[in-house]
């Protein structure tokens, strides 16, 4: 089975969720809990999908991205597959940079946060397997065996003040749905800074 056509191969019935909470609103405190300890600076907390998705892999290469041009703020990604699987995923996907990884394994961030299960239609649509298709042919980014984790998890973002008020919320329409962190630093007051250009590719003739 190529890794491609996993998603759509795999059991299409959502497990049962867990108690979810309210989303946070704008201008509100952010949610706290022992396990997520929030620094005295701005911050973006990203709630990945499961280890070896493509678009967990590209968002958390977005956030390592911004994480070394933007050293007075806080990157951090929330993972909810096992410490192994996401020990090894983050080694395989280029490294954490300045980001700092948390996991979640049983979930209890992602439900104070208002990220519950999704639905089959959430991730196995016509438009979400073809995006899985394009990120493999145009980024080399492909879909990976599930280590762990719930391909059915919602993924989400935020961007917090430094004082704790939420200035952003993104949660995911569909599994290929990818947080905008530009917007999230834009909402933080934060002036953005020039792309670096685009890694030069190394397949095929150069």
């Amino acid at each position: 089975m190529s890794s491609q056509t996993q998603e759509a191969t795999s059991p299409n019935t959502p497990p049962p969720g867990k108690e979810v909470s309210p989303l946070p609103q704008i201008n509100a405190p952010a949610p706290k809990h022992p396990n997520l300890p929030l620094p005295d600076k701005p911050t973006i907390i990203v709630f990945l999908r499961h280890c070896g998705c493509p678009f967990a892999e590209k968002t958390f290469r977005n956030l390592t991205s911004l994480s070394v041009q933007y050293k007075d703020v806080n990157f951090i990604a929330v993972s909810h597959s096992s410490p192994e699987a996401t020990e090894r995923w983050v080694v395989e996907v280029g490294g954490n940079w300045d980001v700092n990884v948390v996991v979640d394994y049983e979930r209890e961030l992602y439900n104070q946060w208002g990220l519950g299960v999704s639905n089959t239609w959430h991730v196995f649509s016509p438009v979400t397997l073809f995006k899985t298709l394009r990120l493999a042919k145009d980024e080399h980014i492909w879909n990976q065996p599930t280590e762990g984790g719930s391909r059915w998890q919602t993924s989400g973002a935020f961007a917090l003040r430094r004082d704790g008020l939420v200035k952003w919320v993104k949660v995911a329409a569909s599994a290929d749905d990818l947080p905008d962190l530009e917007a999230a630093l834009t909402a933080l007051g934060i002036k953005l800074k020039p792309k670096p250009p685009p890694e030069p590719r190394t397949d095929g003739f150069l």
